[in-house]
């Protein structure tokens, strides 16, 4: 689906928009599968970017592990920030879409790329100057730091344009166009191959360059994303198209986009906060070679969880587009289907990737770290891991699904509820007072999935979340 029911037309004041009823009129469950399917390539070619240069690093020591791991924090919490537009976006797009107010949606799209221009750059300066911050409160060696803090810094670079990819891939989604999203990121991981590896190994006229060389490729197929989503929304797709005149600051239209995407930014930035503090107290569970080993699987089995989280992400932004048409377009029961259809389909392929998992993980952990301290500690922490990782679907899938529908403060509370009750404490208390090691502290990031995941489901279940104003 490519939201080809738009128009590039502006709407006259003396229109008077009528819901699209096409969009919830076609089958739910196929609906729900064709949306999703083009995100989650999108999100896999995301995360292969973030996977391969972990797998580079592997070859050059735990060190070069542990910057590419916290510059993925870093990388996270830059879309932590660039939800305060995105999120928003989405939720108009495609209530506007849902109601037939093509024009206004074409509105948003402008505004919400006009701040993602302010935000990408400001990012960039934070990551730039708290690096060295970063590197201190995670308590590594000091050559380690000197080369995190390098890498952070020219990794932020790339998240400038970073910022144009993201909010217009939401827009996209907000008229349902996965595809265009789903092929510029597929752009982004070629060059980010070809240009690390190369710059990696030295290949052809170029000299080795190491961990900089991953850093390097990095920064480089980011810009062209950016560059290339700009270009494609500048010649207009799927009835979005950049305007000249729609791109100054339109300040009830900002307001609206942030009025709905703060809550999802503030959840994020306490996401990433607990995060932060969590791999902090990952950092502090061993001294000397054991304490880089924990601290290396940790790093290995988050990238690794990718591979649950993006698919989750994925139908959950095909469940939030969906739930955003049918409240544009009146139907209340269609809106209340969709994140229940959607974490069946998605829980069927991560029942397949937990037993991959729970079967291969030491084996897998040996392909991203030569260091065969890594895969010993970190193995059975893996295995259990694995067996909450439908959980980690159910949450994710319900919040988009309340995001969708603006409902965006109760999510927030809940990430609130989960770190600061759970996932911090018992993390500290089974890794550092007891001595439990890696998997004491993933204790509290088990209990934390758990809780989340239940109280996203009693939020959505309950469904007053349809009578959203946005």
């Amino acid at each position: 689906m490519t939201g080809a029911s738009l128009t590039e037309s502006p709407q006259s004041p003396d229109d008077s928009p009528s819901p699209d009823r096409g969009v919830t009129i076609t089958p739910l469950r196929k609906t729900v599968l064709i949306l999703a399917l083009p995100i989650l390539s999108e999100q896999l070619l995301n995360s292969f970017v973030g996977l391969f240069d972990t797998y580079l690093a592997g070859d050059i020591s735990k060190a070069a592990t542990a910057a590419i791991g916290l510059a993925a924090y870093m990388g996270w919490l830059a879309s932590m920030l660039f939800m305060l537009v995105g999120t928003g976006t989405t939720a108009l797009i495609a209530r506007m879409n849902g109601a037939g107010e093509h024009a206004d949606a074409n509105r948003i799209a402008n505004q919400s790329m006009t701040l993602a221009a302010i935000t990408g750059p400001a990012v960039f300066v934070l990551i730039y100057l708290l690096a060295p911050s970063f590197a201190t409160w995670q308590n590594l060696p000091e050559e380690t730091a000197a080369i995190v803090v390098t890498y952070l810094r020219i990794d932020a670079a790339g998240l400038t344009l970073t910022a144009w990819t993201l909010v217009g891939a939401a827009a996209l989604r907000g008229v349902a166009d996965m595809r265009t999203p789903m092929l510029i990121l597929g752009v982004v991981n070629v060059v980010n191959v070809i240009v690390s590896a190369t710059l990696v190994f030295g290949l052809g006229p170029f000299e080795p360059m190491g961990i900089h060389g991953i850093v390097t490729g990095t920064v480089v197929a980011r810009t062209v994303g950016g560059l290339i989503t700009i270009a494609v929304l500048a010649r207009g797709r799927s009835g979005l198209r950049l305007r000249r005149h729609l791109l100054t600051p339109h300040w009830t239209s900002i307001r609206r986009i942030v009025r709905i995407g703060l809550p999802a930014a503030s959840d994020g930035a306490i996401m990433w906060t607990g995060q932060f503090i969590f791999l902090m107290i990952i950092g502090r569970l061993a001294v000397g070679q054991l304490g880089e080993a924990y601290y290396a699987a940790h790093m290995i089995v988050v990238r690794l969880e990718a591979f649950t989280y993006l698919p989750a992400v994925a139908w959950g932004f095909a469940t939030a587009t969906l739930v955003g048409q049918a409240l544009g377009a009146g139907d209340h029961a269609r809106a209340r289907r969709v994140a229940h259809e959607a974490v069946l389909q998605c829980g069927l392929l991560i029942l397949f990737v937990s037993v991959v998992f729970l079967v291969g993980a030491e084996w897998i952990l040996h392909q991203f770290q030569s260091d065969p301290q890594v895969a010993e500690v970190g193995a059975t922490p893996f295995r259990i891991l694995a067996l909450f990782q439908p959980l980690l679907v159910m949450s994710i899938i319900y919040v988009h699904a309340l995001r969708g529908a603006g409902d965006t403060r109760f999510p927030m509370v809940i990430t609130l509820i989960g770190m600061v009750l759970v996932r911090l404490p018992l993390g500290y208390l089974f890794g550092i007072v007891l001595h439990g090691g890696l998997l004491g502290a993933w204790v509290g990031m088990m209990g934390d999935m758990t809780l989340r995941a239940a109280l996203a489901l009693i939020r959505y279940s309950r469904g007053r979340w349809v009578h959203t104003q946005v």
